[in-house]
């Protein structure tokens, strides 16, 4: 059955399809400021006793591989969204804490309310507005260079994750030079994916014909791929769909496998991989549906350059767009068009 793909051609194909141009302008304008070299400073003199990330969101969950990379590096760092950070433990907001907020607006409500509780943190931000109030109001500021996003987060997302994994680098001390040449690999490698959009919506449409239970997972850093397709799936085609960790997966919700379960898996790199790959042989034998997004996927639609690499989390969420485009067909129904919300969160 084809598709009318004229109903699919709105703000937010648009800006899906413009996730190449703003990936390559977003990496071309970062650069170490004076106020991040000074954060980078206290931060190795041991200035702060703790990294708190948060964000709301897409944003949140884009913080995930930044989150395990500090850790990794030794930096005691917290991931917590922003609303619980505001409401249920604004104690941990002190002068020796590094607070890294991650906006594509900078301006939705739980931020300002967050900015305006006068902590006496030191603010990093990442964000698409040099003019919000995040930007204004942070220590040291990171600028994504996505332009203006007229639907669901999208070429947002992949800029601020692209963003986030940048300053990974610079927290970190790795090479930045190397870190910058292996994102390089992000926009062109986006690009030869998006040229063939048509082909893979065709194919998720004939996916997810009769899928009536969609499942996104992964683990380690395709964690923010997982959760963010879970999200953008929902709000982009009203579809109920679930993002979570693999291995949460199989602590119950494996118990609803059935025909119309399709569970979308995040290959990943290191020793999970081979459990991601186990988990969709299972949900198969199990009688649902199951792809592996990676490098050795059995389709163009969800095969990922490989092999792993900092631009591999940036990459990994293309499949789930083009699902929300063949779901938003099945539906009848313009992708990525709010019905009940806006695009900045104003209520909490």
């Amino acid at each position: 059955m084809k598709i009318d793909f004229s109903l699919l051609e709105g703000a937010y194909l648009r800006d899906l399809l413009d996730e190449p141009l703003v990936l390559g302008r977003t990496l071309g304008g970062l650069q170490e400021s004076a106020a991040l070299s000074d954060v980078v400073r206290d931060l190795e003199r041991g200035v702060f006793r703790r990294v708190v990330l948060t964000g709301m969101g897409a944003s949140f969950f884009a913080l995930h591989p930044l989150f395990l990379s500090l850790n990794k590096a030794g930096v005691t760092t917290l991931l917590v969204e922003t609303s619980e950070l505001l409401h249920v433990m604004p104690e941990i907001l002190d002068a020796g804490t590094l607070l890294v907020i991650a906006s594509q607006s900078g301006q939705s409500v739980e931020m300002i309310r967050l900015l305006d509780l006068r902590k006496p943190v030191r603010i990093l931000a990442v964000t698409n507005h040099a003019n919000s109030e995040l930007a204004r109001r942070a220590d040291a500021v990171v600028f994504t260079q996505a332009g203006e996003e007229a639907s669901v987060s999208c070429k947002t997302y992949v800029c601020i994750l692209l963003a986030l994994q940048w300053l990974r680098g610079v927290l970190c001390r790795k090479n930045v030079a190397r870190v910058t040449e292996d994102l390089s690999a992000a926009a062109p490698a986006a690009d030869q994916y998006l040229a063939n959009w048509r082909a893979h919506v065709q194919e998720a449409y004939a996916e997810m014909k009769d899928v009536k239970n969609l499942f996104v997972v992964g683990r380690g850093e395709s964690m923010a791929s997982a959760q963010t397709g879970g999200l953008i799936l929902k709000e982009s085609t009203k579809f109920h769909a679930e993002g979570m960790s693999s291995a949460g997966f199989r602590h119950g919700p494996f118990e609803m496998v059935r025909p119309g379960v399709f569970v979308l898996v995040f290959s990943g790199e290191g020793a999970t991989a081979v459990l991601n790959k186990n988990l969709v042989d299972d949900v198969r034998k199990a009688g649902g549906r199951a792809a592996l997004v990676g490098p050795d996927a059995e389709s163009a639609l969800y095969r990922m350059p490989g092999p792993w690499s900092l631009a591999s989390p940036v990459l990994e969420i293309l499949p789930v767009q083009m699902i929300s485009l063949a779901l938003a067909a099945l539906a009848n129904r313009e992708p990525g068009k709010f019905d009940l919300i806006t695009k900045v969160t104003t209520v909490e």
